[in-house]
């Protein structure tokens, strides 16, 4: 027998069919475009068109722009087979249909499943962009969260709603950590989007990174770097929406998106296409709107809403932090975790740099005597990064600054206490941290300071 959830899906499977759709025809094909007419006067910008082509599957394109009686509509694969006076069927599909059934789920930006198994529609349809919350209404950020790692506990805490960037190059274990995050931070639902990820990523991440037990209550949207750049750039959309979904049952969701970069390079491919210049560094004008709209759907909620706390990554190609998508991000995110090449290359992983990292949610997660073991940590770490290449070099003389010499005792627990799983709460990871901090106090011989031997701690 059919359970409710079932007999819902199925009939909104059945609301979505029409059996009367708009027919227009090809009249141009240039430059990987496709103009149609007979559509003009009902299209809308953002809507899906299905050419029909003679001998080939169907390929479907969105309204980029509307001139006159002239649709311009950007395919979603080389329109190779494309001929004059093709069908092209209107239809508006900037909507997603999200359900719980959707948790353990693999799907495409589109809502369709890519596990192999039938998927049903939800009862309610969603717009792929909409507004975010009032912010006149929406709460303050929430209550810290345990994200099962003692760096992220404590230096750089996560509360409910809170938006965190995650810039990191290549190879330096970005996908790990947003694994780890996605199986350990408390959250009702994981959203995970995955865009433009390469083919073998997905199942990789999916068995291996999250895992079975992980799976059980993520959904996975996923756009391959093989796919287009419109599915490719709605799978952010679409991932937000299935967020909001969940949001608005009242349930906190953990959103990560992988990543912002690829989402960038995607609606570059389709501002261009749509007549835009690039001019921000080889990105159009609109994109700063693009990914702040994106990100501000994300955080808290207001009334019996959910908290979306979302964590989005951003690919900065030779630790540049000045890049366009990294600079934007870091204007309007709650804090960003920098991933360092060199510390990865030192075998800690998660590679967090924790000097150039910053959750902007302190001092407000903490207690004032957690707060004042953070402010001791920052200031420790700062000065030994420094002195750093004095003490390696073999320059410096226990002794000659007590500070520093209590950095020195410290920083090899501290490095490992970075690198540490914390299975328990945030209280526990703190405990830890002091202690290695009174140790390290013990373990530094107070004497004179002799002049100029150190640089002086700020």
């Amino acid at each position: 027998m059919e359970s409710p959830t079932q007999i819902s899906g199925l009939r909104a499977e059945i609301e979505s069919l029409h059996p009367v759709r708009p027919v227009g025809r090809v009249t141009r094909v240039k430059a990987g475009i496709i103009e149609i007419e007979g559509l003009a006067s009902i299209a809308r910008i953002g809507d899906w068109i299905t050419v029909h082509r003679e001998g080939q599957p169907p390929l479907g394109s969105e309204v980029v722009q509307l001139r006159g009686d002239t649709i311009i509509a950007l395919p979603e694969a080389v329109p190779d087979g494309v001929a004059l006076q093709n069908r092209a069927v209107l239809s508006h599909e900037g909507v997603i249909a999200p359900a719980d059934t959707w948790m353990g789920r693999i799907v495409d930006p589109s809502g369709h499943p890519l596990d192999g198994l039938p998927l049903l529609r939800g009862p309610r349809v969603r717009p792929l962009r909409c507004a975010p919350p009032d912010a006149a209404k929406r709460r303050a950020l929430g209550a810290r969260l345990s994200t099962g790692m003692a760096v992220t506990n404590t230096l750089l805490p996560l509360v409910k709603g809170q938006r965190m960037g995650l810039f990191a190059g290549s190879g330096v274990g970005k996908s790990s950590l947003l694994g780890r995050l996605a199986s350990r931070v408390d959250a009702d639902v994981v959203v995970i989007a995955l865009i433009g990820e390469r083919g073998r990523e997905l199942r990789h991440f999916v068995e291996e990174v999250i895992g079975e037990e992980g799976l059980k209550r993520t959904v996975v949207i996923a756009a391959t770097s093989d796919q287009s750049a419109l599915k490719r750039r709605r799978c952010a959309w679409t991932a937000m929406a299935v967020a909001e979904h969940f949001r608005d049952q009242g349930k906190n969701v953990l959103l990560l998106a992988d990543s912002i970069t690829r989402f960038a390079e995607a609606h570059r491919e389709v501002a261009v296409a749509a007549g835009e210049a690039p001019v921000l560094r080889g990105y159009p004008p609109s994109t700063s709107h693009m990914i702040m709209s994106l990100c501000e759907r994300a955080g808290p909620g207001f009334g019996n809403q959910g908290d979306i706390t979302a964590l989005f990554s951003v690919l900065v190609a030779g630790s540049d932090m000045d890049e366009p998508i990294a600079d934007i991000l870091r204007g309007v995110l709650d804090g960003h975790i920098v991933l360092d090449r060199a510390i990865a290359e030192g075998g800690r992983y998660p590679a967090i740099d924790v000097l150039q990292s910053v959750s902007r949610s302190l001092p407000n997660a903490a207690t004032v005597s957690e707060n004042v073991l953070l402010h001791q940590t920052r200031r420790l770490l700062g000065l030994y990064d420094r002195n750093s290449v004095m003490i390696r070099a073999g320059l410096y003389t226990q002794g000659a600054d007590p500070e520093l010499d209590q950095a020195i005792a410290l920083w090899s627990d501290l490095d490992d206490f970075l690198g540490q799983e914390a299975p328990q709460d945030c209280t526990h990871s703190f405990q830890q941290l002091n202690l290695i901090l009174r140790r390290a106090k013990a373990a530094a011989k107070p004497s004179h300071r002799p002049q100029a031997t150190a640089v002086e701690g700020g």
